[in-house]
């Protein structure tokens, strides 16, 4: 059965297969974490195995049912149809975009990072409330949330958060919200009432599996920090300086991690993100490289501005990329992303 498109039944069964001989080793449940994501992998693979084929039933039924009331025309057997068309063409749909997914880390878990621009106390608030729209759409996707650090603002909001999301596809959704977002409103922290804007940047990488990252650090080029962590406060945050800051000294990279109980433990998440990010790095550098060798420009970076939420003088969240708006602010904020999503990796197929 030839399917078309980018569907690509017989890959799936054969992944399938692939993943199925892996479970059955002895050693399969060793690691769990591993485990976990090749279970994920084998249920996706049959949801969209079983999505495509009801469809190709419904549609071959539906032509069928056509044929017949061509020769013996039915008003109401026509409607049915004109309704099941619609239902057929919004499966379609979301079943275009979770195809869209095939670049090569879009499966794996992703790292987010979100600082606030220059603005004080407003840019900090906004970044919290990306922060927290973020968590209501991984909520709302069934994904996983660690918080790895997180540093409050000194009046309200967050000087910076990072954290792993963790589900089947997380990266291949989130990475298009990698860059600058802009808020537009009446600031509740100016007594004038007046009109601010104030940025935010997030920062989206997959988190790769360190097995397969083959990269040796020269403790000479780490400059490690530890210190109290500065928390939400509770039985969780460390009394002891147990907070980790590592600066990787020759890229001028920093990671920190202060979520852990204890040194050690927050040393290791910290590496585990420094090696994440040098491998996306190089990745990085040899992509330019070829763009270059193509005589390619790339259209987006980390310092673009992506989106703009307008919540005065009127009511609009528009995408520069796609142009894709939705006017009701406090919805998206809420978490409901997936059309800005859904925009961005069809502008990209």
């Amino acid at each position: 059965m030839t399917y078309g498109g980018h569907f690509d039944k017989e890959g799936k069964e054969k992944r399938l297969k692939e993943l199925d001989t892996l479970t059955k080793k002895d050693d399969f449940w060793q690691n769990q974490r591993k485990s976990k994501e090749i279970i994920d992998e084998i249920n996706y693979l049959k949801r969209m195995i079983e999505r495509v084929e009801k469809i190709r039933i419904q549609i071959a039924e539906n032509v069928e049912t056509l044929k017949l009331i061509k020769e013996e025309p039915d008003e109401e057997i026509k409607g049915l149809l004109e309704t099941e068309s619609s239902s057929i063409k919004e499966e379609l749909d979301s079943l275009e975009v979770a195809l869209l997914l095939n670049g090569e880390y879009d499966s794996n878990d992703a790292i987010i990072e979100i600082h606030p621009g220059a603005g004080g106390t407003e840019a900090c608030d906004w970044a919290n409330m990306l922060y927290r729209m973020y968590l209501r759409y991984c909520e709302k996707s069934g994904y996983q949330v660690e918080v790895v650090d997180e540093l409050a603002g000194e009046e309200a909001g967050i000087k910076s958060v990072t954290f792993f999301v963790h589900g089947l596809n997380a990266y291949g959704y989130l990475k298009n919200e990698k860059g600058v977002h802009r808020l537009v409103r009446i600031s509740p922290f100016d007594s004038g009432a007046r009109r601010h804007t104030s940025f935010a940047s997030v920062d989206v990488t997959p988190l790769f599996d360190n097995d397969k990252i083959q990269i040796e650090l020269n403790e000479n080029d780490l400059k490690i920090d530890v210190y109290r962590s500065s928390g939400a406060g509770g039985q969780h945050v460390n009394k002891t300086e147990s907070a980790v800051r590592i600066t990787h000294l020759p890229t001028k990279i920093v990671v920190t991690c202060q979520n852990e109980r204890s040194q050690i433990q927050n040393k290791e998440k910290a590496l585990e993100m420094l090696k994440n990010k040098l491998y996306q790095l190089d990745l990085e550098k040899k992509e330019e490289e070829l763009k270059s060798m193509k005589g390619e420009l790339s259209s987006i970076n980390f310092g673009s501005q992506i989106r703009s939420y307008v919540m005065h003088p009127y009511s609009l969240v528009k995408d520069h990329r796609t142009n894709y708006e939705e006017t009701d602010v406090e919805k998206v904020l809420d978490g409901n992303i997936e059309g800005f999503i859904e925009a961005n990796l069809k502008r990209g197929k």
